[in-house]
């Protein structure tokens, strides 16, 4: 049956007809409505300054439509854009990364689903399918080093996806002993890994890339510190048809980055 709205002209109903088709193929994906989501990040200390933060907000501002809040976990609120969020860091005696057990606590004050994202990667296409893959799992890269050994089964806790409330062991058993844990295992990741052991989902390897391995083709450093250097030779990544993020693991960190396509998509 033709439909007609009073008013509308007929490039209008043409534009309108077409865009009824295109919807009506691709198939709603099941999101439980009732569940907030909520985008998260966590800066201590200054390795990273505020910009990271606010390039991070404006970015999933960029490539996110579905409704969201944005939340920063930081002891130091200076320089950040007043449109986030911020929540206080607990009492931990940890630095950086090792903070990331506590997205895992039961009582970490947001109640929904919660995607983590780390300050160093670049956000350039839409990611609403971070929250509608895989609904109720937890999901995780699968460490870069896949890129070299296949199957690789160690995570890469750059992205991460969960339900709050859910895997509440990583931060309990982590707070029983941070200090012995943080020596023990090399990172977050690790220490994730052993606590997850089963019922979690890792990401699409094409969606989440690493950039200097799998997009730049690992290519030589310069001559800087670490901390502070960049490719020898500038260029432009290999971007494959369903990547949305780049991460930006080890050096170089985007801000030292002077490839031109880095230059445009991080702000």
């Amino acid at each position: 049956m033709k439909k007609y709205i009073e008013g509308e002209t007929k490039e209008q109903r043409k534009l309108r007809k077409r865009s009824e088709s295109n919807t009506s193929s691709v198939p709603t994906p099941s999101i439980n409505s009732k569940r907030k989501n909520y985008v998260v990040c966590l800066k201590h200390g200054d390795k990273y300054g505020p910009e990271y933060v606010n390039n991070l907000y404006n970015m999933v501002k960029r490539n996110l439509t579905l409704d969201y809040e944005f939340v920063c976990f930081t002891e130091d609120t200076s320089g950040i854009n007043s449109e986030i969020t911020i929540m206080p860091l607990p009492q931990l005696p940890v630095d950086g990364w090792w903070y990331k057990p506590m997205f895992f606590d039961t009582k970490l004050g947001l109640k929904g689903t919660i995607l983590f994202l780390d300050l160093d990667l670049i956000i350039f296409e839409n990611i609403d399918k971070l929250f509608t893959y895989e609904i109720t799992k937890f999901l995780i890269i699968r460490d870069f080093n896949r890129h070299i050994i296949k199957n690789y089964d160690k995570f890469n806790s750059s992205v991460f996806r969960l339900d709050t409330g859910t895997h509440p062991q990583v931060y309990t058993e982590f707070v029983k002993n941070a200090n012995s844990i943080c020596r023990r295992y090399p990172g977050d990741q690790d220490w994730i890994r052993k606590q997850i052991s089963k019922d979690f989902v890792y990401w699409p390897e094409e969606w989440i890339q690493s950039y200097k391995w799998e997009m730049r083709g690992k290519p030589k450093f310069d001559r800087q510190p670490r901390g502070k250097r960049d490719f020898e030779i500038n260029g432009d990544p290999k971007i494959k048809p369903n990547t949305s993020i780049a991460v930006f693991h080890g050096d170089p960190n985007p801000h030292n980055c002077k490839d031109p396509w880095v230059i445009d998509n991080w702000k």
